[in-house]
């Protein structure tokens, strides 16, 4: 289409005149022409609908009919070309195919078509325009005749005036002799001549001249003209002002019009009342309507603007505006009582107070709001608190009565009159709405206590959130109401509900306000009803119910609310009387239970008993509610209703041919399902906790959870949903106990992360079309693995790991196929770790990047020194890496190559150190990863055969004195305790050592490597002779069939329930250690110790099978250290250091998994050898729960660590490769007493407990 028709040009004129007026006012607001060009030249970005005026829609299709073509064979011909390398990056192409374009013909001949005829369109324009203006002078010349009046006009020809709009300019005389003809005393044909000039004048020029105060007087009062015609003539004036003029100007019109109404109010012959309703359809009411209308959008228009201006035009227009709301007739008058104020009014227009909201979303107004409402027109306040007073003591005498009267407020809705109870509905939903956008800011809280007339004793912010709250289950549902046809509900239980919710969000405004025992039990006054049996009176019970189920949930989800449920509003007083958790607790077991007879057979039931499981969730989900509600067994209450609710979804019986039942049973089998998931998903949160976790193996619902959990993962992950730290933190939970770790394995959790890990690392996303290759990944982990690493991090704790990999082979395959994705842990050791093959390493695609992956991931997994003795004894470790290493070297003529230094081999030599050498942060010296940033050289010495360079390990002074001293203090005070029967927690039988030719080959591998391991560190600390491993080997077989004696058998799956304890006696070792290698001393020392508490905690082996230990406690593999001593470390760590406990949270890791490592090892790698000693000491010597104390006081010598590597992503990483560094016990113990006198009958009293926790 290269030309253009009458028609086309006769369509673009209509649809360029379309565009024009759209943006007319833009336009004429430009200063200058140019300015104009450019708004013009720029409406693309500045204006939304730009793309959907008819002119740029028919421009667009007939440049893609003329030039379509042309774009698409450029198109294929660049792509073509960007294939062979000749092109390349997105912008180069946009940029080529542009050129390309412009410069054909086609577009020549279109341009010059289109500029043929747009001038054709705009010479026509321009035509019309001074058509239109010789027209408009002749109308106005007859005008001026007409009238023989003096005013002198002049039609302005600017862009407005080509929309038949023009304006009179006029000067101040003009002006002023507009005024006089205005002034109310005038005739009344002059005043309406006058009007009908004002109305066309520039609202600008009359707000700013000099006659505008008079002019304003003179508005006021001729708005109460008899005449509609005239006052609304005056009401578009002001509409107009509103619309074009900037807010200095409008605040004049918007305060004249407030003090119209005022006076309207004030003035003898108002005389409506509420009690006679309100009839809409009456033409004064609609006037008068009309007026506060234009009031109310100017109210919420207005804030948008006035922080642009003084402070004093926003004040004038507050003032105003309080002003007029507080008018009331004065007490003696006869409709006092009855008076229908400009508050109904307000609130008929403006339900939910919107204008409210407006005024005090910024501090800028709402400074200025509450300061008058303080000072003079706190009579606003105390009305709308008298309002719903006066609404609350309706509904509660209502529902006394068993009247139903959610039907009193209901009107036809074609009707167009308000009855005096829907007024008054209508301003008590009005004054809730305003009371609780008040009470959300501290400036609005300050002006409680209010004093009201009928009322004795002040309200109090606390009086009125009772109030709402009682609201909640007093007031009636009001399923269609007179205000039905608004889109939003206006219930005052929703209303209410909408004004909680909005108050547990506003944490400060919640503790000030919400977070009391008042409030607290008000909320709970329905359920301590149901508690006690006694009569309810409470309309829409299950919704009441929910309400509250809502607002509870939402206050425990916030520390100060889950406090205050826990333990009352204060502590102190908490302990003689049962505080909101309790009962909350009390009426869930009652619920789970059907025990509640108001509520049996309803519909709700289920969605009842849902919402309260949801808040005992909230509670239990933390260590410090879990220990609240222990007692109550309600883990115990969940799984039974879930055992019941399975049961009875196995019995759903088979559909028949009757649509109708088929429809009934799938909505009954829906509803089943739903309700079995959520019992899982709330049985599933108490694995949050350690202890939570006990509780949950307790249960038989494990496996069945962890199902549920990862088929919830698999559709958040398909729908990209997946984020959430909880789902990390009950899978690191989980992996700490070998049950549960065992239930991942079986779910296919580890194979999806395994076969995900794979993908990214190996094969990468290959579904989007590749324009540039991928960067060359810089970091020893690329980004898009790093979130696997951690998983796997998490995942990979001794307990899981021995459970997954104990007595398996690596498969060493002679080939591995490109397409075959490993799908378990024992994979991924081979594939990235023990590349032992050319085999494994051809059948990688990143084999550098992935190999670097696997060390990575080895040298974690190798800082838990139980880790390290399985993989070391089954695998071979150290001997993969050191052939690796000889045969990274280069030929040489001499024979003696050179270690070439590269990614991996660094790598492997960090490996190999820290797997070999035994020692804290200032006996080993790990090498870094990287080069010396000075010389550009690695400094560090690299081996390919044992021993391990010295230079590894720092040189220690020796202490024989203290070593002595401590060995005999701990040796007596611990031989005086054994003596007593008071300080016995464990009774034990007589035993006599074994004979003294105990060889090593009578133990395990993992035993005998860590006998080796153990003589070294031993050696290196002058503690050991020659001969000390037949010495230690003696130690662990007697103490191996010392233990063995308060033994018994448990059946079960689990490998590390066998025979034999599932690791290496650390405790043992570093008595060893400490009594210098003397065995009979050592065997002597552990017989003693074994019969105190602290042994349970201490010496992990202690409990392995232990008959002092209930049977279902053995049989699920998890030891009291993990679920007493790491559980109470979390409690206490939220308590004493909130920014750590929020650290772990948000990396997804757990302290009670790091604590239970150190612990296991008794600090080995971790701590050097004297802080070991002290930590041994310490809680021989002052108590178990020192072991606990200890663990928070690490976490707060590395709090500000802790919060950077949160940051850096990568916290679990550093706390388990990281030693201690600059840590010292003695540097804590003033710490650590503090600790004791806050926590230590708490803490010991659980400790003594194990023995029966079966809870």
């Amino acid at each position: 289409m290269s030309y253009f028709t009458s028609e086309d040009e006769a369509l673009l004129q209509s649809m360029l005149r379309q565009l024009l007026q759209s943006v007319k006012e833009k336009i004429t607001g430009a200063p200058s022409v140019e300015c104009a060009e450019e708004i013009l030249l720029h409406l693309e970005e500045t204006d939304e609908n730009f793309h959907n005026y008819e002119f740029v829609k028919y421009l667009r299709q007939y440049v893609k009919n003329t030039v379509g073509a042309v774009i698409e064979e450029e198109t294929e011909k660049c792509t073509s070309a960007q294939n062979q390398g000749e092109i390349s990056g997105y912008d180069t192409l946009v940029q080529h195919l542009t050129k390309k374009t412009c410069e054909s013909k086609e577009y020549r001949e279109m341009m010059h078509a289109l500029k043929n005829v747009m001038m054709i369109v705009v010479e026509s324009l321009i035509n019309k325009f001074e058509e239109d203006r010789m027209h408009d002078k002749e109308l106005d010349s007859k005008a001026k005749k007409e009238r023989q009046s003096g005013y002198y006009t002049d039609n302005c020809s600017d862009s407005d005036s080509s929309f038949n709009q023009s304006y009179a300019f006029m000067s101040q005389e003009q002006l002023q002799l507009l005024t006089e003809r205005l002034d109310p005393i005038q005739p009344k044909e002059i005043r309406q001549e006058a009007l009908q000039t004002l109305c066309l004048a520039p609202a600008s020029d009359i707000l700013s001249s000099e006659s505008w105060p008079s002019l304003r007087k003179h508005l006021t009062i001729s708005l109460a003209d008899p005449d509609a015609t005239f006052s609304e003539k005056i009401l578009r004036f002001y509409a107009k002002t509103f619309s074009s003029s900037p807010f200095n100007m409008t605040k004049e019109v918007y305060t004249s019009l407030a003090r119209h109404l005022e006076l309207y109010f004030l003035s003898g012959g108002y005389s409506l009342h509420i009690s006679a309703g309100l009839d809409v359809s009456n033409s004064d009411v609609n006037r008068l309507l009309k007026k506060v209308r234009l009031l109310n959008e100017y109210q919420k228009e207005a804030p948008s603007s006035w922080i642009r201006h003084p402070e004093k035009y926003m004040e004038e227009v507050v003032e105003s505006t309080l002003s007029l709301l507080s008018v009331k007739h004065k007490p003696n008058h006869p409709g006092s009582p009855d008076f229908l104020s400009p508050m109904h009014f307000l609130a008929l227009l403006d339900i939910k107070a919107v204008w409210f909201k407006k005024w005090t979303h910024a501090y800028y107004s709402r400074r200025v709001v509450f300061r008058l409402l303080e000072r003079k027109y706190k009579s606003l306040i105390n009305a709308a608190v008298q309002q719903c007073l006066d609404y609350f003591e309706f509904c509660k005498a209502a529902v006394n009565k068993n009247s139903n009267f959610s039907q009193q407020h209901c009107c036809d809705m074609q009707s167009f009159s308000y009855t005096g109870p829907e007024l008054q509905y209508i301003y008590f939903v009005h004054s809730l709405c305003l009371l609780g956008r008040l009470l959300i800011y501290k400036q609005g809280q300050s002006l409680f206590p209010v004093q009201l007339k009928n009322k004795k004793d002040n309200v109090s912010i606390t009086d009125v959130l009772v109030l709402f709250t009682q609201l909640i289950y007093y007031s009636p549902s009001y399923p269609k109401t007179a205000l039905a046809a608004h889109s939003d509900n206006y219930s005052p239980e929703s209303l209410v509900m909408e004004i909680l919710q909005v108050f547990c969000d506003q944490t400060g405004c919640a503790t000030e306000c919400l977070y009391t025992d008042a409030v607290i039990d008000a909320l709970l006054h329905p359920v301590q009803s149901l508690l006690s049996g006694t009569e309810v009176y409470i309309n829409c019970l299950e919704t009441a119910l929910l309400d509250v189920a809502d607002i509870l949930a939402r206050i425990a989800a916030s520390e100060d609310g889950l406090s205050l449920l826990l333990y009352g509003e204060n502590e102190k007083n908490a302990k003689g009387s049962l505080t909101a958790a309790h009962v909350i607790v009390q009426f869930t077991k009652k619920l789970l239970h059907d025990d509640i007879s108001l509520l049996s057979g309803s519909e709700l039931m289920p969605v009842v008993k849902g919402a309260f499981i949801f808040v005992c969730r909230q509670m239990y989900r933390t260590c410090e509610g879990l220990q609240m509600l222990i007692p109550y067994a309600l883990h115990e209450s969940i799984a039974e209703a879930w055992r019941k609710t399975s049961w009875l979804s196995e019995r759903v019986p088979t559909p028949v041919t009757d649509a109708d039942s088929i429809s009934s049973i799938s909505q009954e089998s829906k509803n089943s399902v739903l309700w079995e998931e959520t019992l899982l998903d709330a049985l599933l949160i108490f694995s949050t906790t350690p202890k939570g976790l006990f509780l949950l193996h307790s249960t038989g619902a494990m496996n069945d959870c962890v199902n549920f959990m990862v088929n919830s993962l698999s559709k958040k992950i398909q729908t990209n949903e997946y984020e959430d730290f909880g789902n990390r933190i009950i899978v690191t939970q989980m992996a700490t106990t070998p049950m549960a770790a065992v239930a991942l394995q079986n779910s296919g959790f580890i194979k999806a992360l395994v076969t995900e890990l794979w993908a990214l690392l190996e094969c990468g996303k290959d579904d989007l079309r590749i324009t540039q290759p991928k960067s060359t990944p810089v970091d020893p982990i690329d980004q898009s693995c790093q979130k696997s690493f951690l998983f796997l991090v998490n995942l990979l704790t001794y307990p899981a790991v021995f459970e997954l990999l104990n007595k398996r082979d690596i498969p060493n395959k002679p080939m591995y196929s490109f397409r075959e994705v490993p799908t378990d842990i024992i994979d991924i050791i081979d594939r990235l770790i023990i590349l032992n093959s050319e085999a494994k390493i051809h059948s990688l695609f990143n084999y550098e990047q992935s190999h670097i992956f696997g060390l990575r991931l080895l040298n974690v997994l190798c800082c838990e020194l139980n880790t390290l003795l399985l993989l070391e004894t089954q695998y071979k470790v150290s001997q993969v890496l050191l052939t690796a290493q000889e045969e990274n070297v280069t030929e040489t003529s001499e024979g003696h190559g050179v270690f070439i230094i590269d990614g991996l081999s660094v790598e492997r030599n960090h490996v190999l150190v820290r797997i070999n050498l035994i020692g804290g942060p200032q006996e080993r010296i790990l090498p870094l990863r990287e080069l010396d940033k000075g010389s550009g050289l690695y400094p560090w010495p690299m081996f390919s055969s044992f021993p391990v360079p010295k230079c590894y390990l720092s040189e220690i002074p020796t202490k024989a004195e203290f070593r002595q001293v401590l060995a005999e203090l701990i040796e007596k005070f611990v031989s005086h305790l054994s003596e007593s029967r008071v300080d016995c927690y464990f009774s034990t039988g007589s035993y006599k050592a074994m004979d003294a030719d105990v060889k090593k080959e009578n133990l395990s591998s993992v035993q005998k490597l860590g006998v080796e391991m153990t003589v070294r560190y031993g050696k290196y600390l002058n503690l050991l002779k020659e001969d000390a491993e037949n010495g230690l080997c003696f130690v662990l077989m007697n103490c191996e069939e010392f233990l063995k004696q308060q033994q018994r058998t448990v059946v079960s799956s689990l490998c590390c329930l066998q025979e034999h304890y599932a690791g290496y006696d650390w405790f043992a070792s570093s008595i060893f250690l400490i009594m210098s290698g003397d065995r009979e001393k050592t065997v002597t020392f552990l017989q003693q110790f074994s019969r105190l508490l602290v042994s349970a905690f201490l010496w992990l082996p202690r409990l392995h099978l232990s008959m002092h230990l209930p049977v279902t406690t053995l049989e699920y593999g998890i030891h009291p250290v993990y679920f007493c001593s790491a559980h109470h470390v979390e409690m206490l760590l939220k308590a004493e250091l909130p920014l750590v406990c929020s650290a772990f949270h948000m990396s997804g890791f757990t302290p009670s998994q790091i604590c239970l490592q150190w612990i296991t090892q008794c600090f080995w790698n971790y701590m050097d050898w004297s802080e070991i000693c002290h930590y041994i000491a310490i809680c021989i010597f002052l108590g178990p729960d020192y072991q606990i104390y200890m663990c928070i006081s690490v976490f707060r010598h590395l709090q500000q660590d802790i919060l950077k590597h949160t940051e850096a992503q990568d916290l679990q990483v550093f706390l388990k490769e990281e030693a201690l560094h600059g840590f010292r016990v003695s540097d804590y113990l003033d710490y650590m007493e503090t600790l004791e006198e806050i926590y230590r009958p708490m803490l010991l009293k659980d400790m003594r407990t194990i023995r029966a926790q079966n809870t």
